[in-house]
């Protein structure tokens, strides 16, 4: 995988699998996440409409260069819950995730044990069942330039692929343009060495 590259969930699955251990039932759900807010959002909506459940356990891994994660047991025991969840995002290698498991506890207590494999099996159904995709990271890069050298420039993106994401034509042509992370720098060089053109990264 290059560098630029990472994966996560294509959309967030609103029906969970349900995993049953000794008549204790549990539910899990898979959602993408950007901020730390939206898990709030997430798990209040879900508290209201599953408000007989004992648990709802979670864990989450957001950003791409830098990736915030967090485990939260909701009163299980210690890395019983949390953790599991957690291991099985990693496993995948995903972030902007949020994995929730509801718990309905069924009168029979499970034991550590039996608590890290119901969540992490829970999680693991919902994680095998949910489609993933790869995306790339992209910067932008902003060119100004004549009309004149249109041509030039258009040759230049689509060599390489490139995709013009705002285009304002006035007096000159400007340009924003999306490109891979791992050839940003090779990019700049291109339209740098072009005198007429204000390149702006």
């Amino acid at each position: 995988m290059a560098n630029d590259t990472y994966k996560t969930i294509k959309q967030s699955v609103e029906n969970p699998v349900v995993f049953k251990d000794r008549k204790s039932k549990f539910l899990a759900y898979v959602f993408s996440v950007f901020q730390s807010n939206d898990v709030k959002n997430i798990i209040q909506k879900l508290k209201k409409e599953h408000h007989n459940a004992r648990h709802w356990c979670y864990a989450y891994r957001i950003g791409v260069e830098k990736i915030e994660e967090r485990a939260n047991d909701d009163g299980e025991p210690s890395n019983s819950a949390g953790m599991p969840i957690l291991n099985q995002i990693k496993s995948k290698d995903l972030t902007n995730v949020l994995v929730v498991v509801v718990r309905y506890f069924g009168g029979i207590k499970l034991g550590v044990g039996g608590l890290i494999n119901a969540y992490k099996t829970a999680s693991k159904m919902i994680l095998d069942d949910v489609e993933i995709i790869e995306k790339t990271q992209t910067k932008p890069i902003f060119l100004e330039f004549g009309y004149n050298d249109m041509n030039k420039i258009m040759r230049i993106v689509k060599e390489n692929q490139l995709e013009i994401v705002k285009q304002q034509l006035t007096e000159n042509v400007k340009y924003t343009l999306s490109v891979r992370l791992d050839d940003f720098e090779r990019i700049q060089t291109i339209f740098n060495k072009i005198h007429t053109v204000k390149v702006k990264g």
